[in-house]
C-alpha cells in the first residue's frame, strides 16, 4: 500500500518506530518529515500528507504531534480528506468501516508505541464497509 506520513517534533520518535515497522510490512511511504525533534509546525506536515493523498501518490495517510488534536484539525481543512483522531483500536476500526477516513492522527503524547503499531495496524487493515447508510452520510461533507 502506498502511504504517506508525517508529523511535527512531538510525533518525531514515534513516525519513526511507525515507519520501521510498515516497511517490515511491506508497505511503499512516503515520510514528508519533520526530520528531528527540534520545534516546528505540524499545519506545515498535515498539508504535504494530504496532498499526497488528494493527487493519488498515497492511498492513506498517517499524522502524528503531541495530542493529534493540532494535526486533525489541520487535514480536516482540506478537501476530500477524512482525517480521524483515534486512541484506542474500537474506534480506528470504527472511523475505517464507517467513515471511510483516509487519515489516521495520533498523539505521541497520549499513546505508547506498543498502542500505536496495534492501531496503525488496524487502520490500514479495516475496509470501509461500503453500507449504503454510511456513503450517504459521508456524502454530506465529501
Amino acid at each position: 500500500m502506498k502511504l504517506a506520513i508525517g508529523c511535527d517534533h512531538g510525533g518525531y520518535e514515534l513516525k519513526n518506530e511507525i515507519i520501521a515497522h510498515l516497511q517490515e510490512q511491506g508497505h511503499r511511504i512516503t515520510d514528508v518529515g519533520c526530520d528531528s525533534p527540534a520545534s516546528c509546525d505540524y499545519p506545515i506536515y498535515a498539508k504535504k500528507v494530504t496532498d499526497l493523498i488528494r493527487s493519488g501518490e498515497a492511498e492513506l495517510g498517517i499524522l502524528i504531534c503531541g495530542t493529534g488534536i493540532g494535526m486533525s484539525m489541520a487535514a480536516n481543512k482540506e478537501p476530500g480528506i477524512r482525517a480521524a483522531l483515534c486512541h484506542d483500536v474500537f474506534s480506528t476500526k470504527a472511523t475505517r468501516e464507517h467513515n471511510d477516513a483516509n487519515v489516521l492522527c495520533m498523539g505521541a503524547r497520549v499513546v505508547g508505541p506498543g498502542l500505536a503499531l496495534m492501531i496503525v495496524d488496524t487502520f490500514l487493515g479495516t475496509p470501509f464497509s461500503e453500507d449504503e447508510r454510511h456513503k450517504r452520510r459521508i456524502s454530506y461533507y465529501s
